[in-house]
């Protein structure tokens, strides 16, 4: 079991690590390789300490490079659920891991695209986040996926190798999937209908020409780079979305911190970088209680 495991390797993600690493603790750290897709596409970043007019591009390859001198990892797999035990906690990934830590750190930033409505009170009633965890269900069924990002289309292949029919609505571009039962549209829907579970998405107008603006479904997937806090963690204590922290970035489960854009304005970095600071000292600090 590791003392802490960090979901999210944008800036609060990588420095709540590297200040775990200074304290000696030992820890995962979950994320992308390219670490943050925001600071990647940043065009020039002007407002961090000790930088000044650098590239987004530039920024990350100078983090990568201080993660590797310090030997700190990243695990790329993708998590889908953070279970609180006693005195531990239990992180699932989609790609089947199981890990145990004495603490977690949530890092995992802000999605650009909002909850749709009926997104969140559908979840687990015809609403998923995971294809590989719960496509199965699907065999033989019609399907709606919402897919934020084409590094995803892998899932929706897998999802389509399931389903009946699967209708893509794809927030991003140049698509390259070429099955004969996925349809791709270009409209976002309105809401997701149902009475007990999902039966249809409803668009403003029809999709296509050849669709109808409420289109009966079986499930929704919806592919984002990351869940909501909300649905990762089960209990957990939000607002509009956002994480509510309290002294040292603490949530309202004990042991479990949250840092970045997760907490709410401003989505800078400079703050990122000081709420993963933070994040990790109560961290440290929670841990020597424990071992009182």
């Amino acid at each position: 079991m590791t003392d802490c495991i960090i979901i999210g390797s944008g800036l609060a993600g990588i420095s709540a690590a590297l200040t775990l690493k200074a304290n000696g603790k030992n820890f995962l750290l979950f994320g992308k390789k390219q670490l943050s897709d925001k600071i990647v596409k940043a065009e020039s970043i002007r407002n961090y300490p000790g930088l000044f007019n650098v590239s987004g591009q530039a920024f990350c390859e100078a983090l990568q490079s201080q993660l590797k001198k310090e030997e700190i990892e990243i695990k790329t797999e993708k998590v889908s659920g953070v279970y609180a035990m006693k005195e531990k906690f239990t992180v699932t990934t989609q790609e089947g891991g199981m890990y145990e830590s004495a603490s977690v750190i949530l890092a995992c930033g802000v999605e650009s695209v909002k909850p749709i409505e009926g997104e969140i009170e559908f979840l687990g009633r015809g609403v998923s986040y995971c294809a590989t965890c719960d496509g199965f269900l699907y065999k033989n069924k019609k399907l709606g996926v919402i897919c934020t990002n084409g590094e995803m289309e892998h899932e929706v292949e897998y999802l389509a190798e399931l389903a009946s029919e699967v209708y893509l609505v794809a927030l991003y571009k140049n698509v390259t999937i070429k099955k004969d039962n996925v349809t791709v549209i270009k409209k976002m829907p309105r809401k997701i209908v149902g009475e007990k579970r999902v039966e249809s998405m409803s668009f403003a107008s029809a999709p296509t020409e050849t669709l109808p603006a409420d289109l009966p479904i079986d499930g929704v997937f919806i592919l984002k780079d990351s869940a909501p806090p909300s649905v990762l963690v089960g209990g957990l204590e939000t607002e509009n979305g956002l994480v509510k922290v309290g002294v040292g970035m603490a949530t309202n489960i004990v042991g479990c911190y949250a840092a970045g854009d997760c907490t709410g304005r401003p989505y800078q970095y400079t703050k990122a970088a000081g709420e993963g600071n933070i994040a990790a000292h109560s961290v440290t600090e929670y841990l020597r209680n424990l071992q009182k």
